[in-house]
């Protein structure tokens, strides 16, 4: 009876499930190469590091900017009783006095232990880096769309195994019955048929929600609605197996100059060499030019306001020289700390090489590995789905038990997923290599 109400709860549960899933007759079909596109121009990973470099630039600009002279205008009013001093003639007061002062002034930095040229380069080397850390950011979707779109793949094709699991079962629970009625078995062989068909029917529903939740994360990854439908195409005919011919070492050679993850670092290294110099210049004198232009007016006076603008008016110009004797060692602390983060880059850079290098080899072990996979798994299927098809011939003849036909058709289930797993492991290794080498993505 129990059996009997698990099977009603799974047909009850896959019907549900069938009615949420909305219908995909007007969706549009996406391929690998859809979904990579649509992923760089709207994932928000990408956008961010979008953003990143657009601040960079402005950086850039901005530190561009530190070369030029700087101007501020003034004007003020001030008004004062009693005794005081005229702000505008330096005269002693003991009146009220009204007084305007108006006036623009400007000053240039000539020479900053050369800080300013330094900072710019060390800017536009920024500025480079985040455009490098941009297209990293693009890789690692790349492959990350990828790796989903091969699973959404994978778990596609288990649910087709799983319902034809399913409905050789139900064949078989049909089947067993007869041969129950006619008393040609014993109960338990009926019911562990009818066990195996429950057990299909959840592995079934199982299949399909692993393929929703993939679907989902492939959605995620392109910031689809989740109310948006999504299709993807199926892989061509001649992927079952994919030859690894490739030289290790030149797959590394060629990863080494393709990735950017290998400019950020040198980038990275060159912007640390730059703060050593920037912090070097805080040891050298510092050399300014300034300049400014005012007038002003004071009611003291009995010359009227426009008059006393141009008696009044004053230029200056100068020039004023710093030179650091001690400043409680900021400038070596600033040095000292300089060099260290340079020897942190240069060991980031052979941090991200071994990285790298670590990414090919595993890549490529694997390729290797799931290329052999493909071969037994596929022997191994073939051997295995003739074993199923024997032992369904002996079970219609009386000649084989329920036991025994489930075993046979758990080993074909193993064998099939055995296969499918290696084959798009096999494509997902093999493609990998294609990128690190910088070629195109192709299923």
């Amino acid at each position: 009876m129990k059996l009997y109400l698990l099977i009603g709860i799974l047909l009850i549960t896959q019907l549900n499930f069938a009615q949420e899933i909305p219908s995909n007759s007007a969706t549009k079909v996406w391929s690998l190469q859809d979904c990579i596109d649509y992923a760089l121009e709207n994932n928000l990973t990408v956008k961010n590091a979008a953003l990143t470099k657009s601040i960079a630039e402005v950086d850039y600009n901005k530190t561009k900017s530190s070369r030029l002279p700087d101007l501020f205008g003034s004007a003020s009013q001030s008004f004062s009783s009693g005794n005081a001093i005229d702000p505008i003639t330096s005269d002693y007061e003991t009146d009220q006095i009204h007084s305007t002062n108006v006036g623009i002034s400007s000053s240039v930095t000539l020479f900053q232990g050369n800080q300013i040229n330094n900072q710019i380069k060390q800017s536009k080397l920024l500025f480079e880096q985040s455009i490098f850390q941009e297209e990293v950011e693009k890789n690692n979707i790349v492959l990350t769309i990828l790796e989903t779109y091969l699973q959404t793949l994978y778990s596609k094709e288990s649910i087709t195994i799983a319902e034809n699991n399913l409905e050789a079962s139900e064949k078989e629970v049909l089947r067993a019955k007869q041969r129950l009625d006619i008393g040609t078995i014993a109960i338990s062989d009926y019911t562990e048929a009818q066990s195996q068909a429950a057990t299909n029917k959840y592995n079934v529903i199982a299949a399909k929600n692993d393929y929703q939740q993939y679907i989902i994360d492939l959605k995620q990854l392109l910031e689809l609605s989740p109310l948006e439908t999504l299709e993807i195409e199926t892989l061509k005919e001649n992927m079952d197996l994919l030859n690894v011919a490739l030289n290790k070492t030149e797959v590394y050679t060629k990863a080494l100059n393709f990735l950017p993850e290998i400019e950020v670092s040198n980038l990275n290294v060159a912007a640390s060499e730059k703060e050593l110099a920037i912090a070097k210049g805080g040891y050298l004198p510092t050399l300014s030019l300034s300049g400014s232009l005012g007038s002003g007016y004071t009611s003291a006076s009995n010359t009227n306001f426009t008059s006393q603008l141009d008696l009044n008016f004053n230029q200056k110009l100068g020039l004023s020289l710093s030179i650091p004797i001690f400043n409680k060692n900021q400038t070596k602390a600033a040095v000292k700390t300089a060099s260290i983060n340079i020897e942190k880059a240069e060991i980031q850079k052979q941090t991200t090489e071994k990285e790298i290098y670590k990414k090919v080899e595993t890549a490529y072990q694997n390729a290797l590995s799931a290329q052999e996979q493909v071969i037994a798994s596929e022997a191994s299927k073939i051997a295995s789905e003739k074993s199923y098809k024997l032992a369904q011939k002996k079970y219609e003849l009386g000649d084989l038990s329920t036991t025994d036909l489930v075993i046979s058709q758990n080993t074909y289930t193993n064998a099939q997923q055995n296969y499918l797993q290696a084959k798009y492991l096999n494509i997902l290794y093999y493609q990998l290599l294609q990128f690190y080498q910088g070629n195109d993505i192709k299923l």
